[in-house]
């Protein structure tokens, strides 16, 4: 075998598969990281006083408001109030880290 006719098909192999991988992800949106979501939320939380804990599911997965399909995170903070400790669950935005909704349990 000649080794011109071997790294042409390497070549032309590896430019096919690159190809074909951004073809595939180019219309997925990125999501940003269930740490980054968490950190957002918590800074918005700690404006109005000290946080206890928090959690966030590490799983995306899909939900709906308002008629809209959304792709989100589910996670939750503790916080001390007046009253006592109150815990809130959140929802966010996978792909641009929006709080969508906010209810205290």
């Amino acid at each position: 075998m000649n080794w011109k006719t071997f790294l042409i098909g390497v070549s032309s192999g590896l430019a096919g598969g690159l190809l074909a991988s951004y073809l595939v992800t180019k219309d997925q949106p990125k999501k940003i990281s269930p740490e980054k979501i968490l950190q957002q939320v918590k800074a918005a939380f700690k404006e109005n006083g000290p946080i206890s804990g928090s959690w966030i599911h590490m799983k995306a997965e899909p939900y709906e408001k308002n008629h809209l399909s959304y792709v989100v995170y589910k996670g939750g903070i503790s916080k001390m109030n007046q009253d006592g400790p109150t815990q809130y669950e959140f929802i966010a935005d996978a792909t641009t880290g929006t709080i969508l909704s906010i209810k205290a349990i």
